[in-house]
Order: structure tokens, then sequence, then C-alpha cells
């Protein structure tokens, strides 16, 4: 046994397929064109120079042992030919190949391993988002007391006989406009978008329709609603939550 050869085959290696490779470098030879002889012989002279110095051999080379033996003896074997097999090297050749992008893998990334080591990197900012300005909101206002005047209409024709006929019997009706703006957000809360005939459709008394209006209004005014005149069906759409401060 040659000086060189003794040193090569002493040296650690991780696993069976890491020396195969070795001894391929070492050899000079493609792993698709594997010298099985040759190479059969270097890995078993590895596991004896181990042996010899009281080194213990893992299940993994003397299982790989085996199966270079097995390989270099169906590539031994006659061969017809008019037979076509496959070649025995096959499947060790695609461990190998792979065994072999995946050491490239781990040496590059441990080369790079510092690269970074002295990059610091500053925390996000957290950034609050802008409230949305609806000061410059728009609506047809006279559209707006149309419409308004029209649910007046529809409901006074439907309404039973106003409570001012029985003036004496029954007391007037009164309605907070504090508590028609609730009414509005509860219906927003449910529905978010509602159009304006919807919002006074269980109403049926002039005055919480009145005070109703005046709450819409006032909302309006305050930035909690906004009223979209421009379409065919006039939709008010709820912006944030609020309250009026204003009664009527």
């Amino acid at each position: 046994m040659e000086e060189n050869q003794l040193s090569v085959k002493l040296e650690v290696f991780e696993g069976p397929l890491e020396l195969l490779l070795h001894l391929l470098k070492k050899n000079k030879v493609s792993i698709y064109d594997i010298p099985i002889v040759k190479i059969t012989s270097q890995y078993m002279e590895y596991l004896d120079a181990y042996k010899e110095f009281d080194i213990e051999v893992s299940s993994e080379f003397l299982l790989m042992a085996t199966e270079l033996l097995l390989i270099k003896s169906k590539m031994l074997l006659p061969r017809h030919e008019e037979e076509e097999e496959d070649d025995p090297r096959k499947d060790l050749v695609a461990r190998l190949e792979e065994y072999q992008k995946i050491k490239q893998a781990a040496e590059f990334l441990k080369g790079h391993e510092g690269a970074s080591h002295y990059n610091f990197f500053k925390q996000p900012d957290v950034i609050e988002k802008k409230a949305p300005d609806y000061s410059t909101q728009s609506f047809d206002l006279e559209r707006l007391l149309e419409a308004f005047a029209i649910i007046i209409d529809k409901t006074e024709r439907k309404a039973p006989p106003p409570k001012t006929s029985f003036s004496g019997i029954v007391g007037h009706e009164k309605v907070s406009v504090t508590s028609r703006a609730e009414y509005i957000k509860d219906r927003l809360n449910k529905e978010r978008k509602i159009t304006f005939e919807a919002l006074f459709v269980d109403i049926k008394t002039r005055p919480a329709l009145v005070a109703t209006f005046l709450a819409l209004l006032e909302m309006m005014k305050l930035e909690i609603v906004f009223v979209d005149t421009s379409g065919e069906e006039i939709i008010i759409t709820k912006l944030r939550d609020g309250e009026i401060t204003n009664e009527f």
C-alpha cells in the first residue's frame, strides 16, 4: 500500500458518498462513468486501513461496500449482444449526483454565513394612515329635500289620523333628534349602506320623519355619514363612529 494512499484513506469522511466522490476526484473520472472495479478496490482498502488502526467503521460504509461489490459482480458478468440491461451503476450515479449538489450548496452557504454579520437593519416605522378628508363632500340639497317631501307625502297618505285630531285627549308626540341619530347609526352598523327611502320606510309619523331627517343632516355636517346624490338612488354610507351634540 502506497504511503500517499494510506494518508488519503485515513481522512475522516461524513459518509460513504463523500468518500466515493473523493475517490472519483482523485482518479479524475466522472460520476457518470465510474470505473467500478478500481473504485471498489480503493474503497475496500480504505475500510481495511480503518480496521488496521482499530477505527470503528459505521454501518453506512459497510452497506456501501456491499453495494459496490454487488455492482462490481454485475459488471463482470458476461452479456449477450441482444440483451439490453440497465447500467448497474445507474442508481449509485443518481445518488452521487444529488449528494454532490447538496454538498456544493452547503459549501456555498458556509462560505457566506458571515456575509451579513456586520449588517444592521432598522425596524420598520409604523406610519399611521391619514384619516380621509370628507370636508369637501358635496351633494344636491334640493334633490334631498324633494326626496324627503315625497316620503312625507307617502307616509301621511298611509298613516292614520294625526294625533292633533285628538288634542286634549292624547299629548303631542315628541321625538328627539339624538334618538333618531342612534336609529340611523344602528341601521348603518347592520347594513353599512342604505338608500334614502329605505331609511324612512318604517317611520309612520311626521315628527319622527322630521327628526330623522334633521339627524341625517347633522350627521352629514359632522362627517359621520356620506350622502351620495349623484345616482338614480340617494345612497347613505357610514364614514365613522360619532355622536351628534345639537338637539333641535
